[in-house]
């Protein structure tokens, strides 16, 4: 039954979103949205020296599951590397998709979701936060390595001459 989709819980974490808004010097940004509703979540991040999420800011326009996933998202994403929030994106689809039992660790609380497997018109709502953080993250570690890049080249050019 929908009401059951829709607990307290549910709704309290839609309530709660933490670390809502936008980042002033973003190193990534990503942006979803999912086609059949029109939930978005546009996701900012910047990464320390070993590519785990040090800051994180959410702008998240989503049904209460979209919303209750991206709260559950802010509380669990700082410290997160790419792999991390892969296996917690691929555990996520899993449970929703062919009953797998959900993310583990610090995704954990993803678990709350899981009555949305039973409501395919819901998953990709759901899955709009974690997939823009995932862009956001990619995306702020290949500007990282392109960084990187360009300073070891100016060392060794700078060591030439």
């Amino acid at each position: 039954m929908i009401d059951d989709l829709y607990s307290v819980r549910i709704l309290s974490l839609a309530a709660n979103l933490p670390h809502s808004g936008r980042l002033a010097a973003p190193e990534g940004t990503g942006e979803r949205v999912a086609k059949l509703c029109g939930s978005r979540a546009i996701v900012d991040v910047v990464l320390d020296a070993e590519g785990r999420v040090q800051n994180f800011a959410q702008d998240v326009k989503a049904c209460a599951l979209g919303q209750a996933a991206a709260g559950v998202l802010g509380q669990s994403v700082i410290g997160a590397t790419a792999d991390e929030i892969t296996g917690a994106r691929d555990a996520m689809l899993a449970m929703l998709k062919s009953g797998g039992e959900g993310p583990e660790g610090q995704f954990e609380g993803l678990r709350a979701l899981k009555l949305v497997a039973d409501y395919p018109a819901r998953h990709a709502s759901t899955m709009v936060g974690l997939e823009a953080t995932l862009d956001a993250v990619r995306q702020a570690a290949e500007k990282q390595s392109t960084l990187r890049d360009t300073a070891n080249t100016r060392t060794r050019l700078a060591g030439a001459a």
